[in-house]
């Protein structure tokens, strides 16, 4: 069967036509690295020769997703600190330095600008203590993926760029969880720090909890390919762009970077406010914590 549906895959009829206009997305449930792709080149690399591949084309990005997300994800195997991304696509860390300094954004959470360069001259250094404890929670009250722990994250700002910007942070574990997080962000307040953070929370909260293998939700495309595919450049680039520019969120991922270590990370992309229940939960968790008072 599996011969069957590869070959099926692999006839030039079923690779998308560049001038017929039209956007398939594939999807990955078991191979080498889960996700969607937008091409079957691209899904081709994960499935081919890979034992019990399971993969499938959709017209939708969402009918893609919840055919990913219908079972527990098998990737290949991560030595401790390594982490494994599935996403649609991937923009250059420039592209996102550009946008961090763009002009201010006026909806009223997310996306795409972080702050104005007024801001930016003010930015405030914020020490944050790396020890993170909370009471220990029995294991059934988790949602797994296999072996590892899933969790969902999310960031928001309102006034996002602007002087009464207001950022919050959230964190999903499940229903009524012990360790669902709605805090405040520290220091400045853009919503790509935001995102970044609830992600260190998350990890700081599964460390406490003496978990080694999660599975991170995230809408946010810029955290995670900053934490997977740019942060090993960027330190050995002292710290600079492809395009020599300074990294403007620096101090976030590299905080990120120390808490991922030891961690077996399966970072995974789900579109923001398409209706997957973990994203809005862990955005309703965002948004009450913007609307805290910072401490």
């Amino acid at each position: 069967m599996l011969r069957r549906l590869l070959a099926a895959l692999i006839h030039p009829c079923f690779v998308p036509s560049s001038s017929s206009g039209s956007s398939m997305f594939y999807a990955v449930r078991r191979g080498r690295r889960i996700g969607v792709y937008q091409t079957w080149e691209e899904c081709r690399e994960q499935v081919n020769r890979y034992p019990a591949a399971s993969f499938k084309k959709f017209a939708s990005e969402a009918d893609a997703w919840s055919f990913v997300g219908s079972e527990a994800p098998q990737s290949s195997s991560h030595s401790a600190g390594t982490n494994g991304i599935s996403s649609l696509t991937q923009k250059s860390d420039s592209y996102w330095n550009e946008v961090e300094t763009a002009s201010p954004s006026y909806s009223t959470c997310k996306r795409p600008s972080e702050q104005s360069l007024e801001e930016e001259s003010n930015r405030k250094h914020v020490k944050y203590n790396e020890t993170y404890s909370a009471p220990s929670v029995s294991k059934d009250k988790f949602s797994y993926m296999g072996d590892c722990v899933v969790v969902y994250t999310d960031g928001c700002c309102s006034s996002n760029g602007r002087r009464k910007a207001r950022a919050g942070v959230g964190v999903y574990w499940g229903p009524g969880h012990p360790l669902n997080t709605s805090d405040r962000l520290s220091g400045r307040q853009t919503n790509q720090r935001a995102e970044i953070h609830a992600a260190c929370k998350a990890i700081e909260q599964a460390k406490s909890q003496n978990i080694k293998k999660l599975v991170l939700y995230t809408d946010s495309k810029f955290t995670i390919n900053g934490i997977t595919s740019w942060v090993d450049n960027w330190k050995n680039n002292g710290w600079r762009t492809s395009t020599g520019k300074d990294v403007i969120n620096k101090e976030d991922f590299e905080r990120l970077d120390k808490l991922s270590e030891g961690m077996e990370i399966q970072w995974m992309h789900v579109p923001g406010h398409a209706g997957f229940t973990g994203n809005e939960a862990a955005d309703r968790l965002a948004r009450e914590g913007a609307g805290k008072q910072n401490s």
